[in-house]
């Protein structure tokens, strides 16, 4: 089946090109033209002056629509993914953040089925825990230094991790790197108070990515009458670290985005909405729940500290753009950035022929309206 999108403005990697149009072959990208004649046998969708961007890749995300991936169910990772691709997000790494190794492989049992089927947004699971800097974890139980026996398990009975976030500073974190790189799978820093040296020692280990910079770790501080670089400095000193950051307008403000993307530039900034099972949910949380939904953010409900994002992947754009960073930049680090960072560009993450046709159109306001994943238009 061929699909033809017209009147578009199509984000293509030599920059935007108006007046062609991008041709779809079952769930493959097969041609984009400068051309916008209608080919033959093939079925026309005008986007009317749209923008077209290749799909998002969200590469850190809990949940949404009310349910988190973490709960190990079908129903979850059906209506989480449902609501984020109806965002945009048309690759998925659901984030698997618990210290309970039952809840890890209740998971991995449910992505396996879904990976079998195919034409899924979901391409593997992103492990976040249990090896975290106890201090750096307010309200989750279980951190602890990574257990060698208990990780290679995990390793070996679950083939399809892409990433898994640890602090540093643990003992044995190096050479869970070691073991993680080995495989290919990412290594990523997160919940630390890692100073320069040991985020370089890391990085040489086999750390290469920076988990929602700026939360849960240290910037410039003092102990005692001495000042110290944090972990920040020190990632944003080191040029091979990518990073990403939480672009909900919440858990950043505006000019740190722009210092962020002025000091690593487009290759190396990753948007990303770490979206808890809040994100599109129009319901009512629990009444014994911890957390409190207010000014678009989610929140312990003491107020001491945001507890996550509640965003989508087209309002981590929208954000980006209102802080000042280039739309056509915004768009490529929530495709392409992530995409090499996740170490599957060669098959989404940009417009280009023989790549996934996923696709989403966003209107002048960006918002999004038309979302096609593996050549499917998603209709819910």
């Amino acid at each position: 089946m061929l699909t033809q999108i017209i009147n578009g403005k199509i984000l293509t990697n030599e920059g935007w090109l108006e007046g062609g149009s991008i041709i779809l072959s079952d769930s493959k990208i097969l041609e984009i033209t400068n051309s916008d004649l209608p080919r033959v046998g093939a079925q026309i969708v005008d986007v009317k002056g749209d923008y077209i961007l290749p799909g998002f890749v969200a590469m850190n995300i809990h949940g949404g629509g009310g349910h988190a991936y973490k709960e190990g169910t079908r129903e979850a990772f059906d209506a989480a993914t449902s609501v984020h691709l109806k965002h945009g997000a048309t690759t998925i790494f659901p984030t698997i953040y618990t210290a309970k190794t039952e809840k890890i492989y209740n998971s991995a049992k449910v992505c396996e089925e879904i990976l079998k089927e195919g034409n899924t947004p979901v391409k593997g699971l992103h492990i976040a825990g249990p090896y975290f800097n106890p201090q750096m974890v307010k309200g989750f139980p279980g951190a602890k230094d990574p257990d060698k026996e208990e990780y290679l398990k995990i390793l070996s009975d679950i083939p399809f991790i892409k990433r898994w976030d640890l602090s540093p500073e643990l003992p044995g974190a190096y050479e869970m790197a070691t073991i993680l790189k080995w495989k290919n799978i990412v290594a990523g820093i997160t919940h630390t108070q890692a100073e320069f040296q040991v985020v370089k020692e890391a990085m040489e280990a086999g750390f290469t990515h920076v988990s929602q910079l700026y939360n849960s770790m240290p910037g410039f501080h003092k102990r005692g009458e001495y000042k110290y670089e944090g972990t920040v400095e020190s990632v944003l000193l080191l040029d091979e670290m990518s990073v990403e950051v939480i672009a909900d307008g919440k858990h950043l403000p505006g000019t740190i985005l722009r210092l962020v993307y002025k000091l690593k530039g487009v290759e190396n900034m990753s948007l990303v909405t770490c979206a808890l099972k809040y994100a599109a949910f129009n319901g009512e949380l629990e009444p014994d729940s911890d957390f409190v939904i207010e000014d678009g953010v989610c929140k312990l409900k003491d107020h001491s500290t945001l507890a996550g994002s509640i965003a989508t992947m087209d309002r981590v754009i929208k954000v980006a753009v209102e802080a000042g960073i280039p739309f056509e930049d915004a768009v490529r680090m929530a495709s392409e950035t992530p995409a090499k960072v996740m170490k599957c560009y060669d098959r989404v993450g940009s417009l280009e022929e023989g790549k996934d046709a996923d696709i989403v159109t966003m209107n002048k306001d960006l918002e999004v309206t038309g979302v096609w994943s593996q050549g499917v238009r998603y209709e819910g």
